[in-house]
């Protein structure tokens, strides 16, 4: 049990410095702001989609109604 506690405390500073290293966390907040930006690009198209689906519907029923 003893040489448990000595190797934790051996170990302490280098765990101490690996949670204060922030390299791998930029790549983790780049990772979150991309899939906020793409969640909103999918929303917006969905609605741009929508709108022109219904905007061709309308220069079709229109052409219909001219050539008919």
């Amino acid at each position: 049990m003893r040489n448990g506690f000595k190797a934790l405390y051996l170990k302490t500073p280098i765990l101490i410095k690996a949670l204060k290293e922030e390299h791998g966390q930029d790549l983790v907040e780049y990772a979150a702001i991309i899939t906020v930006i793409v969640l909103g690009l999918i929303v917006g198209m969905g609605t741009l989609a929508n709108g022109i689906n219904n905007a061709m519907s309308s220069v079709a029923t229109t052409i219909n109604a001219q050539i008919g």
